[in-house]
Formats: C-alpha cells, sequence, structure tokens
C-alpha cells in the first residue's frame, strides 16, 4: 500500500467520525435561548472532540507524509487508532447527554487515552522502518507531550469520579497543549526535500 492510499483512508474514516458526531446532535425543541441551553453540554463535547479529531487529524499527515515506506505492521497499526477514534462520537455522545455525569466523563478519557497510546504504537511501527539516523527518528526524539498526555489523561479519569469538571479541564488541558502546533516533524521534512548543493 501507498502512503497516498492510507492517509485517504484515514482522511475518510476521520471525516465519517465528524459526520457521525454532527448528526448525533439534536435540534432543540423550542425557539428561545432556555431550547439551546439544554444542548449545552452535547454541543461543549462535541466541540472538544471536533478539536481532538482535528489534532489527530493534523498530526497524523504529517507524520505519514514523513514516513518512507508503509508495511503491514503500520497498516494494521493504523487501523488500530482508527479503532478507538471511532469511538470518539460514542463516548462524546454519552458525556454530553449525561452532563458530564462521572462515569460517561471518566469513559471519555479512557477512551482518549487509549487513542493516544495507539497513536504511539503508529510511531513506533514506523520507526522501526526508519533508518537510525532518520530524521524523522531525531525530530521524535524527546516527545514531551506525548509523554505528557497520558499522565494527564489518567489524572482526568481519576478526577472525573470526584469532580467531572476537573477530569474535563485535564482533557482541555491536553487539547490545548497540541493546539500549539507540533513543528518537529515538520522541520524534518522540510529538511529532507530541501535540495542538497
Amino acid at each position: 500500500m501507498t502512503k497516498g492510499r492510507l492517509e485517504a483512508f484515514s482522511d475518510g474514516v476521520l471525516a465519517i467520525i465528524i459526520t457521525i458526531m454532527v448528526l448525533e446532535m439534536k435540534v432543540p425543541h423550542g425557539t428561545d435561548w432556555s431550547a439551546l441551553l439544554t444542548v449545552l453540554p452535547v454541543f461543549l463535547s462535541y466541540i472538544l472532540s471536533f478539536i481532538y479529531l482535528g489534532i489527530y487529524w493534523n498530526n497524523h499527515h504529517h507524520l505519514i507524509a514523513a514516513t518512507r515506506r508503509i508495511d503491514g505492521s503500520i497498516m494494521w497499526a493504523n487501523l488500530h487508532l482508527l479503532f478507538w477514534l471511532s469511538l470518539i462520537p460514542f463516548v462524546t455522545g454519552w458525556m454530553g447527554e449525561n452532563q458530564f455525569a462521572p462515569l460517561p466523563t471518566a469513559l471519555y478519557g479512557v477512551v482518549l487515552l487509549l487513542a493516544a497510546g495507539a497513536y504511539k504504537i503508529l510511531q513506533g511501527r514506523i520507526l522501526t522502518t526508519e533508518p537510525t539516523d532518520s530524521r524523522l527518528r531525531q525530530a521524535l526524539g524527546l516527545d514531551l507531550k506525548g509523554t505528557l498526555s497520558p499522565l494527564f489523561y489518567l489524572l482526568g479519569i481519576v478526577a472525573a469520579f470526584w469532580q467531572p469538571w476537573i477530569g474535563g479541564a485535564f482533557y482541555i488541558a491536553v487539547a490545548c497543549l497540541w493546539l500549539v502546533p507540533d513543528r518537529r516533524i515538520e522541520r524534518a521534512l522540510s529538511f529532507e526535500t530541501r535540495p542538497h548543493t
């Protein structure tokens, strides 16, 4: 399989996941502001999940663009990531519909944690196909964001059972951490595509 096919397939799955999420949002009954307030938790959970999916889409694009070749293990690791991402509409809806109750909020964090783990596995499988001196390997080097994210997810999961809003704050913190673009892979790509003199 080519990199282009893998990326196109993944883009299609992510587009479907976002479509499912927006279709799950129900139109409120009523025509005043109070009617909108009834769907506010659903809308807020949708915004957070949309941001997460956008972050994964962006980072996945750069990671695959920097990959030299695709093998079977990378394809399976990619499917593993897409599996966990495909559960985001379910946990988003459950959390929003139940106004950020403890168990749905904790399960939302569990899915985010497992998706992060799956992304790390995908990165690892890609790095096994890279030479030891590759720019991608050097660029991924010390991954502070990738190390902090699972820790914040775990703290958020535990906190959700005590105070769901604190759990949500940890999930928002991770999203904010990744909203700042990670330029490491972009720099590696620009170096490798630069004409050599």
